[in-house]
Order: C-alpha cells, then sequence, then structure tokens
C-alpha cells in the first residue's frame, strides 16, 4: 500500500498530467492539427521534461540516502572510499559550509559484496563514520536483495575492518547498483495519459 500510495501522489499525478497533455499537444500539432498546437507543444515537452530531468539529478548520481528497509535482509562489504564531498541533503548538490544543518557527507564507495559484482554508490551521512574523510577503505551493510540500499556501518565487526583494509580494488565496476531512475513511471504515466487522450480525439473527432 505504501508503494502505491507513493506512485499516485498527488506531485507526480501532476507531473504525468502535464506529460500527457504537453506529448498530445505536440503529436496533434505535428500530424493535422493547428500549428499553434505544435508551437506551445515543443516548449511545453521540453520544459517538463527538463524539470524531471532535474527532480532525477540525485537518482543518475547514485545518491543513497534511503537507507536500509526495516526488518530486511543486510549483509556486510568491503568497500574503495573513491571521494569524500559535503553536499545538500535535499538535492544533492555540493555545498561549501560542511557545519550547515542541511549539510551532510556524501560518501563515494565501490562497494565489493560477495558473490555480487562490484558497484559504485554514493552514502550520505551526517557524522564521519569510520573516518572515512582521511582512510581509502570502509566497511558498508547493504540489502543484498536490494544492493542500491547502503549505509556505511556505524561499529563494524573487526574482521570486516582488517577484510576491508586489506582488501584489492576490484577489476571491473558497474556505475548503477540496479533499480529504475528516478522519474521513470512519471513519464510512462504521462504518455500512457498522452497515448489515451491521441485515441479519445480520433474517437470523436
Amino acid at each position: 500500500m505504501s508503494s502505491l500510495r507513493v506512485l499516485f501522489s498527488s506531485l507526480r499525478l501532476v507531473a504525468a498530467l502535464l506529460i500527457g497533455l504537453s506529448v498530445t499537444a505536440l503529436v496533434l500539432g505535428a500530424l493535422d492539427g493547428p500549428r499553434w498546437l505544435l508551437l506551445t507543444g515543443v516548449p511545453a515537452t521540453a520544459l517538463v521534461l527538463t524539470v524531471l530531468g532535474e527532480a532525477a539529478e540525485p537518482s543518475r548520481t547514485n545518491l543513497a540516502m534511503s537507507g536500509l528497509r526495516s526488518g530486511g535482509p543486510r549483509a556486510f562489504a568491503a568497500a574503495v572510499v573513491n571521494g569524500v564531498r559535503t553536499v545538500d541533503k535535499k538535492t544533492g548538490r555540493p555545498v561549501r559550509d560542511g557545519r550547515s544543518v542541511d549539510s551532510v557527507f556524501a560518501f563515494d564507495l565501490t562497494v565489493m559484496p560477495e558473490g555480487l559484482p562490484a558497484y559504485r554508490v554514493r552514502v550520505c551521512h551526517p557524522l564521519d563514520l569510520q573516518g572515512l574523510l582521511h582512510s581509502s577503505r570502509a566497511v558498508v551493510e547493504y540489502d543484498p536483495e536490494q544492493p542500491w540500499r547502503v549505509v556505511v556501518a556505524n561499529n563494524p565487526p573487526r574482521e570486516w575492518l582488517a577484510r576491508a583494509n586489506s582488501a584489492a580494488p576490484p577489476a571491473e565496476v558497474k556505475e548503477r547498483a540496479g533499480g529504475l531512475p528516478a522519474g521513470f513511471w512519471t513519464l510512462v504515466m504521462g504518455v500512457v495519459l498522452a497515448a489515451v487522450l491521441l485515441v479519445l480525439v480520433r474517437l470523436l473527432g
């Protein structure tokens, strides 16, 4: 039920409606509709897709802020620290003031789970856990079923710390841990709505 509430949230429905209307105007204007539809549909579609792309930007940077699922499976893994930056916790954009309440540390990590290909992910936390500002290795906890859910372990077992410190960097690294890009279902809903509107216009016209 929670996933359905997220899917049909008001903001997502408004975005899907705007996409549907702009694509409908673009297609009708390009086929046989009045020219004003085409002139309106082109910039409207470009604007809506640009806004949707901006909303999906934290996902494109692989920002993992959701944490682990409550009661879900989890496992430890060694990770390579590629870099640490201070970013805005809402947008994921770099900020200069690392002491602001709206900023967090973004750890750029290459996770090396057992039995899975190594992948790169960025994990946010308000504290510099495990002293990663001055370290090249870390121990993380991740969800084996949803590997993009990663957190930096607060007090990892000593054997995992030793394993991480002795681990060699992987030869191959996936750029994404998996999962659909942000805004994917909003775009799908908008395109479906546009198709329905086009069919109705054809039938009623």
